[in-house]
C-alpha cells in the first residue's frame, strides 16, 4: 500500500497559536454513557425521535488524512448521503502535512471543516484550547443517537483513549469524549517464517530472548541464504514517534512509566535505575541487530524491510506488517507470522496503542448533521463493509472483531488473529497524558539516538529528566 507508508505520525505543533490560546478548565460532561447534564452543549436541541433524515440537505466538510481508511470511507459516502439526505465534501492531504493544515484550521477559529481525523494524541493538544467537541452530550441523547449505533459493542480501552478531563496527568477515561475511535493499531512482534524455519528459531518470550534472537539473525541469516538480512525493524528518527511503538510497548511491559503523578505535579521517570537499564538495553538490541542506518527509520523503513526480506523481526503496529504481509504486496508476503512479543518480567503483555479518531470542530455551525456524520463512520454497517471490503483494521468494535467475514479475511496471516485476541485487552495508551506530549516524546528520541551512539545512559536520561521537569512539572 502507498497510501500511509511514510514517516508516520510526523506532527509539527504550532507552539505559537498554541501559547496564543488560553486553556480552557474541564467542563466534566462525563463518559458517553454517563447520566452527567450536558452543560449547554448543543446536543440539547436535539429533540425527539431519532431520526437519519433530520439535516437533510446539509452539507458537511470534512479533513482527511491520505490513508487506507479514509479510501473505505470515500468508497462508500454515498451510502450515508443516500441514509441522510447529508453532502459530505472533503479535502485529503497527505500525513506529512495533514497535522500541519488542521492545527492551523483548528487554531484559527473559522471552522473550516465540521468533522476530521486525529490521534487519540492530538486531544492532549487540541482539547485544552476548547478546539474539540465534548461528544458525551450526544452520545447520551437518544433523540441524536440511534439505538443501532450501540456504544457498548465498542472495545471500552479505545473510548477510553479518546475521553479526557483535560488535566494534565489525569487519567484517560474520565470527563469528556473529544473524539471517537475509528481504527486502531496494536504494537507487536511480525516475523519472517522463513528465517526463523531455517536458522531453527522460535518467538521471544523475554526481551533477553529477543536480544539475542535479533543479535543471531543478523549474524546467522545471510549465511544461511538471507543476504542482506539484519534481526530486528524498530524505528529511531529524531521524532515522537519512535518513541511510542515498540519501545514504548516493551517499557510498559517491565513496569516503567513515562512520568510520575503527585498533587498534580509531573515527574518525569525515564531516567530512574530501571528505565536507564531497560534504555541501554534497547539500545544495546539495536546495535547488535538492528539496521546500519537505524537514526533514520520510521514506519515507512520499518514496514518496508520486513516486505523486502532486509527484517528478520519487526515490532512495530501490526499493520506495518499486515500491509506487506498480504497476499502480492512484497517479496515475504505469504511468510509473515504475527507474535504478541515479549513479555516482561511478571508475565505483562500491557501493548501501547496508535488510535485514529474522528473529532467534531467545537466552533462548527452544523453540528447535528456533523454528528450524524461520524454516528455513521463510526458505526457497524460502515466499519464491517469497510474491514472486509478494504483494509480499515484493526476494528474498533467487538462485533466486527468477531464476525466470521473478518476472521476468514485475516486468517490467512499466521498469528494475527491470536495475536489481537491475546493483547487487545491489555492495549491501552501507556503515556502521562500531558500537552507537552509531542515535544516531550521527541526529545526522548533524540536522546535514544545519543545512546545509541555511546554517550553514557545515565546522564543523558538525567538531562532529559532535567529538561522535562522544567516545561512539564
Amino acid at each position: 500500500m502507498d497510501t500511509h507508508l511514510h514517516d508516520r505520525r510526523r506532527f509539527l505543533a504550532l507552539g505559537a497559536a498554541l501559547a496564543a490560546t488560553p486553556l480552557l478548565s474541564a467542563c466534566g460532561a462525563g463518559f458517553g454513557g454517563d447520566d452527567s447534564k450536558s452543560d449547554g452543549s448543543a446536543a440539547d436541541d436535539v429533540t425527539g425521535s431519532f431520526d437519519w433524515k433530520r439535516e437533510k440537505g446539509t452539507t458537511v466538510k470534512a479533513l482527511l488524512n491520505k490513508h487506507p481508511y479514509t479510501d473505505a470511507l470515500i468508497a462508500d459516502l454515498k451510502s450515508f448521503t443516500e441514509k441522510t439526505g447529508i453532502k459530505v465534501e472533503y479535502d485529503v492531504f497527505p500525513e506529512d502535512n495533514y497535522f500541519d493544515k488542521l492545527t492551523v484550521d483548528l487554531s484559527s477559529g473559522r471552522a473550516s471543516y465540521d468533522v476530521f481525523m486525529l490521534g487519540a494524541y492530538m486531544v492532549w493538544q487540541y482539547g485544552p484550547p476548547g478546539w474539540l467537541e465534548d461528544l458525551g452530550p450526544w452520545m447520551r441523547n437518544a433523540s441524536a443517537t440511534g439505538a443501532e449505533w450501540d456504544q457498548a459493542d465498542f472495545f471500552p480501552n479505545l473510548l477510553q483513549a479518546d475521553q479526557w478531563s483535560l488535566k494534565a496527568g489525569a487519567p484517560l477515561g474520565q470527563g469528556g469524549q473529544y473524539a471517537l475511535p475509528w481504527g486502531w493499531e496494536t504494537n507487536v512482534v511480525a516475523y519472517n517464517t522463513d528465517v526463523f524455519t531455517k536458522l531453527g528459531l522460535k518467538p521471544a518470550e523475554t526481551f533477553d530472548e529477543l536480544r539475542e534472537l535479533a543479535g543471531a539473525i543478523k549474524q546467522k541469516a545471510p549465511g544461511a541464504g538471507f543476504d542482506g538480512m539484519y534481526g530486528i525493524a524498530v524505528r529511531g528518527s529524531r521524532s515522537w514517534a519512535t518513541i511510542h511503538p515498540g519501545f514504548m510497548t516493551m517499557y510498559a511491559r517491565n513496569g516503567l512509566k513515562d512520568f510520575t503523578v503527585s498533587g498534580g505535579k509531573l515527574t518525569p521517570a525515564m531516567n530512574t535505575p530501571e528505565a536507564v537499564a531497560f534504555t541501554e538495553d534497547w539500545a544495546g538490541m539495536v546495535k547488535q541487530g538492528g539496521p546500519p542506518s537505524w537514526t533514520s527509520y520510521t514506519w515507512y523503513q520499518c514496514s518496508s524491510d520486513l516486505g523486502a526480506k532486509k527484517a528478520g523481526m519487526l515490532f512495530d503496529a501490526d499493520t506495518a506488517a499486515y500491509f506487506q504481509a498480504v497476499e502480492g504486496a512484497s517479496p515475504a508476503s505469504g511468510k509473515i507470522a504475527f507474535h504478541p512479543g515479549p513479555k516482561g518480567p511478571d508475565g505483562s503483555l500491557a501493548t501501547n496503542m496508535w488510535i485514529w479518531s474522528l473529532g467534531m470542530n467545537a466552533k462548527s455551525k452544523k453540528k447535528s448533521a456533523s454528528w450524524l456524520f461520524l454516528q455513521w463512520a463510526t458505526g457497524k454497517e460502515h466499519l464491517l463493509k469497510s474491514a472486509i471490503t478494504h483494509n480499515h483494521i484493526d476494528p474498533v468494535r467487538k462485533s466486527i472483531a468477531d464476525a466470521a467475514d473478518y476472521k476468514d479475511k485475516m486468517g490467512h496471516l499466521p498469528g494475527f488473529i491470536d495475536t489481537f485476541e491475546t493483547v487487545v485487552d491489555q492495549t491501552k495508551i501507556q503515556f502521562t497524558p500531558q500537552a507537552q506530549f509531542f515535544d516531550a516524546t521527541t526529545s526522548w528520541a533524540a536522546a535514544l539516538q545519543e545512546i545509541y551512539g555511546g554517550q553514557g545512559a545515565k546522564s543523558v536520561l538525567d538531562g532529559l529528566a532535567g529538561d522535562l521537569a522544567d516545561k512539564v512539572g
